[in-house]
């Protein structure tokens, strides 16, 4: 059994002059190790993976596992940070074989959503999971966001996949309260906020952790947040909770991941790159960010 609980970063992919940026990559992993992150995601849709052909997929994550046994090789009482594995797709088959390509991997896992467009029944969900955690060796996050994909995973279905061994934690973006109780209080899977608004009621509820994009930006107040928590502090989590407001939803005004990387570009971290059909964060939305920041805002060239 692996332990998906904390706060796991969905790493965004950096871009310089349209190429995979893996310098800038490897020093955001070394930045959120040592923010005492619980883990990071490769290739989810923060990621941008439907943007990247098979080789930089396995480029990227490869670059994610080397530079997170490299922090860890640093610090002698630092174990290496985890790494879930986003695997995305709407044909089993082919999702099957990708899954069976990553098997090697020193991963903890792979974060998988539902097929998406074709919209499936929920028996072929049932159907379409249990094939996929199947041929798994690692650990299967499940991803249950609708607005993306057009379904939702259904209480019953969850409660139903939760029974397979390898189906150990949701990322849960559906919104649904009563799903989301329903699931701390049935036990069997760890179930971590997916929108980042959530964290708060989510860890509050007894929830495990969060896969949050907008902690790219001060990773240690997420930390902070969730230990406060856990710890049972609840007037001091509360505070910083209220604090991350702001910067939460500057984070999605725009589509994600352009407000997060308009704020590590002002920072320094990356280049304010993106793959069409992604675009930048607006000017206006960047002079909000860089303000949050403390830095000044300077417009990117067209």
């Amino acid at each position: 059994m692996s332990d998906f609980s904390g706060i796991w970063i969905p790493l965004i992919t950096p871009f310089a002059d349209g190429a995979v940026d893996h310098a800038a990559l490897r020093a955001l992993v070394r930045r959120y190790a040592e923010a005492g992150v619980a883990g990071l995601v490769a290739l989810g849709t923060t990621g941008e993976p439907a943007t990247l052909d098979a080789a930089e997929q396995d480029a990227v994550l490869a670059t994610i596992l080397d530079a997170a046994h490299a922090a860890a090789s640093a610090t002698p009482q630092r174990r290496a940070l985890p790494v879930l594995a986003g695997v995305s797709g709407n044909h089993t088959a082919s999702m099957r074989a990708r899954i069976e390509q990553l098997n090697p991997l020193p991963i903890a896992g792979v974060l998988i959503a539902a097929p998406y467009y074709t919209r499936p029944a929920q028996t072929g969900i049932v159907g379409h999971f249990g094939a996929l955690a199947d041929a798994s060796a690692h650990p299967v996050v499940l991803y249950d966001i609708p607005q993306r994909t057009g379904v939702r995973l259904e209480l019953d279905t969850l409660l139903t996949l939760a029974a397979h061994p390898r189906i150990q934690a949701i990322k849960d973006c559906a919104g649904s309260l009563e799903t989301t109780l329903a699931l701390i209080l049935d036990g069997r899977l760890q179930v971590l906020a997916g929108e980042d608004l959530a964290i708060f009621s989510t860890l509050c509820l007894g929830g495990s952790g969060a896969i949050a994009a907008s902690a790219h930006w001060r990773p240690e107040r997420f930390v902070a947040l969730h230990r406060a928590l856990t710890d049972g502090r609840l007037a001091e989590g509360r505070r910083i909770f209220q604090a991350l407001v702001p910067q939460i939803q500057l984070a999605f005004a725009e589509p994600n991941p352009a407000p997060v990387k308009a704020l590590l570009a002002a920072e320094g971290w990356v280049r304010n790159e993106l793959r069409m059909p992604m675009t930048r964060a607006s000017d206006a939305l960047s002079k909000q960010l860089t303000a949050l920041a403390g830095l000044d805002f300077h417009a990117s060239p067209a």
